[in-house]
């Protein structure tokens, strides 16, 4: 598979797994670190709408700050520094993520908006758990009034209003819901 070629002010999907579907986070301390990781070496290189870490992947939506070169080299660091720590602490040794970091390019609001219903929906779609509840997810963070790094307001311009945010979030759950019954 070709890799998408990252383009400064583009927006992209970025998401990886654990080799062979292995765990990449094996307690909450290992995503705060994962989160430590990424705002340390990808801080003013990327801006970032949406994430969600569950057990064997990770789900990123940015927009590319920097030029490629510069961003490709900050998100190959991140992705050693913290496969190093986590094989550190759990006595592992080898390639924890799969070859390389996935990227698709997003093309438009609307392609946006759908694919950050599905990065917050994923702690439902994986695992059955309320989404809005997640703490490894951003959903928290657009109906918090806490500080984040989260580009909450351009987001919520998409939306048009946190309300309407919100709904989204609960309709789409809501047919995820409904489908998951009927399967």
């Amino acid at each position: 598979m070709k890799l998408e070629v990252l383009e400064k002010e583009g927006y992209y999907h970025i998401y990886n797994r654990g080799i062979n579907g292995c765990l990449i986070f094996e307690n909450d301390e290992n995503k705060i670190y994962f989160l430590k990781q990424l705002s340390r070496y990808l801080d003013g290189k990327i801006s970032i709408f949406a994430y969600c870490l569950m057990g064997n992947h990770f789900h990123l939506v940015i927009r590319l700050e920097e030029e490629e070169k510069i961003v490709t080299q900050a998100f190959s660091n991140f992705f050693n520094s913290y496969a190093k720590a986590f094989n550190k602490q759990t006595e592992r040794t080898g390639s924890l993520f799969e070859k390389h970091f996935k990227r698709i390019r997003l093309n438009g609001d609307d392609y946006l908006k759908q694919l950050i219903l599905y990065v917050h929906l994923n702690p439902k779609h994986h695992l059955d758990l309320k989404f809005q509840d997640y703490e490894y997810s951003s959903y928290q963070a657009f109906i918090s009034n806490k500080e984040t790094k989260i580009e909450k307001e351009e987001v919520l311009k998409l939306f048009g209003v946190l309300e309407n945010f919100i709904f989204c979030h609960n309709q789409k759950n809501d047919f995820l819901t409904e489908k998951h019954t009927f399967e």
